[in-house]
C-alpha cells in the first residue's frame, strides 16, 4: 500500500509492533491480543468476546516506541491497594476514581474547570499542581502512563479502529458508522 501527499508518493508498512485487543467490563485491554502482522500470539477468540481490531500504518519503518513528553494515562485495573503518603496523590487518585475510574484520560481534562466531568463535578473539578502527585501515582503502579507512541521523525502514522462483538453466527461490528 502506498499514500501520495504533496506530490510524493510514500509507501506505507504496518506497524508490527502493535496490537489489537480483547475488552471487558471497564477494561479497555482485557488481556487478549489481536496481532495485526502474521507470526504474533495465536490466543483463540471465543463467543461472547469483545475486540477492538486495530490497524496502525506508517510511512516510518512500521516500528513505534515511546517518545516525547506523556499527556495519557489510565488507573491500572488490577491496581493493588497501596497505601500513600502524598495527600496530593490521595486526593488526585479520589478525583480519577470518581471522575474517570480505569477509562483513559489526558492531563488536559484534569485541567478543565469541570476536571473532565462536568456530570460529576460542574465547575468545580478543576486540578491544580497535581504533577508531583500523577507521577507518585504512576510510580507506585496505581496508574499507567500511555506515552505517545512514535516512528521515524517526519513520517506520518495513522490508526483505524472497530469494535467487534463475536456472536454465535457472526462478528457484529458496533462500531460502524457511515464515514467508517
Amino acid at each position: 500500500h502506498e499514500i501520495e501527499l504533496d506530490g510524493k508518493v510514500y509507501p506505507i508498512k504496518c506497524c508490527r509492533n502493535l496490537n489489537g485487543h480483547s475488552i471487558g467490563p471497564y477494561q479497555i485491554h482485557a488481556g487478549k491480543s489481536v496481532p495485526i502482522v502474521k507470526g504474533g500470539e495465536a490466543t483463540k477468540m471465543e463467543e461472547g468476546e469483545f475486540y477492538a481490531i486495530e490497524t496502525f500504518g506508517s510511512t516510518g519503518r512500521g516500528y513505534v516506541v515511546d517518545g516525547l513528553e506523556c499527556s495519557h494515562y489510565m488507573k491500572a485495573f488490577d491496581a493493588p491497594h497501596i497505601p500513600l503518603r502524598m495527600p496530593a496523590a490521595k486526593r488526585l487518585l479520589s478525583h480519577i476514581n470518581r471522575t474517570f475510574g480505569t477509562l483513559a484520560f489526558c492531563r488536559r481534562w484534569l485541567e478543565r474547570d469541570d476536571g473532565g466531568s462536568f456530570t460529576v463535578h460542574k465547575n468545580n473539578g478543576k486540578q491544580t499542581r497535581y504533577l508531583g502527585a500523577l507521577k507518585n501515582l504512576c510510580d507506585v503502579g496505581i496508574v499507567q502512563p500511555y506515552p505517545p507512541l512514535c516512528d521515524v521523525k517526519g513520517c506520518y502514522v495513522a490508526q483505524y479502529e472497530h469494535t467487534v462483538l463475536l456472536r454465535p453466527t457472526c462478528k457484529e461490528v458496533l462500531s460502524r458508522g457511515d464515514d467508517f
